[in-house]
């Protein structure tokens, strides 16, 4: 019972991290799918333009008489249905585009099976199904595949059925006009039905119109399986999106596109050179006593952000935030070319954007902040702890001293320590500059609690922006 009893939180904590990992990927897809939908059907009604364009340009080639005209006119209509579509287009139900959607069928429907009312030539109604008209319906159902769900894809299919089902029952019902015309016909072609039913100009064709709706419904089903199947792609690429998003809270742009593009890369435990940079607000305890938890809040808020983007900037990872501090690395999880340089300017940096915000802070009536940073190059033990919640640790007497040195800024009244084994690392990397040196002083070695020999160390007091 003692078991069962422990094991009910962590079965919890297991559901809630599932849960909360749920939810940020359909947070994620659903801003795919917005994007998406936007994009397709932008590319939908501008492939639904051209198409019109270039059968309006067809259609006098195909039809040379004047009454064709009449159709080219008609595809202004379809113009404009897809311009309202653009407007009204969203995720999600929408009634508005579905009748949208009706009216394209409707409209193609119509001009398929009516004559054309301009003509002076008054053909049987079977002669409009001659015209293979409904080739045009699937100029519609593809475009449709870019900006629709699967769905409205099937459901396209369903609506085309039943709208030219209702127009070839119309067709049927109407009076004969030129039986006098099917009689020769008749006479011609003797006791062969299915050649009659070919030939004859008044013959509306059931067998042949029912073998258009059924090949129609095929080929809907199966760009809806199609769509259906892009848009699991696309929420699985929202998922990736969301652990790249994760990856981007604590690792600069750049190693988060390395980390994506290799398996598991943080899981070997390793020893590395790295370069370890400590910040912290001095006399933050002080500064928060009393004051409003809010105006604390934003003053951390406004602090970590610019420590984070100074981070990043330097291509450092930020390991973790110490309330009103932070702890960040420059080397992990892959060493690189500049580690020390970086760090070393990322502590300029971060300095200089403090004096900027203060200059803030002061015409908003704020006190300023006072940062110090500590500044430490050495081997570090890395690679993920944890079973089931993982964290990327660097652990080792490198990240000490470099906590340690920050706290020294203190004693000696500067922004920034840094160890001379970090300043002979960075002169030594092949992009420094005179400039990143300009303005460390060099102090005697002092003794670092956890070091057995004392560590030299240089001391910055101002740093120009």
């Amino acid at each position: 019972m003692v078991a069962e009893a422990a094991d009910v939180p962590y079965l919890g904590d297991q559901r809630t991290g599932r849960t909360a990992a749920r939810q940020d990927t359909l947070k994620f897809a659903e801003a795919a799918l917005v994007e998406s939908k936007r994009e397709g059907l932008l590319l939908a009604v501008r492939a639904r333009w051209v198409a019109l364009a270039v059968t309006a340009v067809t259609l006098p080639i195909v039809n040379p008489n004047w009454d064709v005209i009449y159709y080219v006119l008609m595809l202004g209509f379809f113009a404009l249905i897809g311009w309202a579509q653009l407007k009204v287009g969203k995720v999600g139900r929408s009634p508005l585009e579905v009748f949208l959607i009706i009216c394209d069928l409707a409209l193609l429907t119509f001009l398929s099976v009516v004559p054309n009312p301009w003509s002076d030539v008054h053909w049987p109604i079977g002669m409009q199904f001659r015209f293979d008209s409904f080739i045009y319906f699937f100029i519609f159902l593809s475009t449709a595949t870019l900006a629709y769900s699967w769905r409205t894809v099937v459901a396209m299919g369903g609506w085309t059925a039943a709208l030219w089902a209702i127009a070839v029952g119309w067709a049927y019902l109407q009076p004969e006009t030129h039986a006098a015309l099917s009689e020769r016909v008749r006479e011609a072609v003797g006791a062969d039905v299915r050649l009659f039913e070919i030939i004859d100009p008044s013959s509306i064709g059931f067998g042949a119109r029912f073998q258009q709706v059924t090949v129609f419904i095929i080929v809907a089903g199966i760009l809806a399986l199609a769509v259906r199947r892009s848009n699991a792609l696309l929420i699985s690429h929202a998922g990736i999106e969301r652990e790249r998003a994760n990856l981007a809270r604590y690792f600069s742009p750049n190693v988060v596109n390395e980390l994506s593009g290799n398996d598991e890369p943080l899981t070997r435990v390793r020893t590395q050179d790295v370069a370890v940079l400590f910040a912290d607000i001095v006399g933050f305890t002080a500064y928060a006593d009393g004051r409003d938890p809010k105006e604390v809040i934003d003053t951390l808020r406004q602090f970590h952000e610019r420590m984070e983007r100074q981070v990043f900037q330097h291509g450092g990872t930020l390991d973790k935030y110490l309330g009103d501090g932070l702890m960040a690395t420059f080397g992990t999880p892959f060493a690189g070319d500049s580690d020390a340089l970086n760090a070393l300017r990322c502590a300029r940096g971060m300095i200089a954007s403090i004096t900027e915000l203060n200059k803030e802070r002061k015409d908003r009536n704020e006190p300023p902040i006072q940062v110090s940073v500590g500044l430490h190059y050495g081997p570090v033990v890395l690679g993920d702890i944890g079973l089931n919640r993982l964290e990327f640790a660097v652990i080792g007497t490198t990240v000490n001293a470099a906590s340690r040195l920050e706290a020294l800024t203190r004693e000696f009244g500067c922004a920034i320590v840094v160890s001379d084994v970090l300043v002979r690392q960075a002169r030594a990397e092949s992009n420094h500059s005179s400039a990143d040196f300009a303005l460390l002083v060099e102090q005697p070695a002092q003794i670092i609690r956890g070091l057995e020999q004392p560590v030299g160390i240089w001391t910055c007091a101002n740093v120009a922006s």
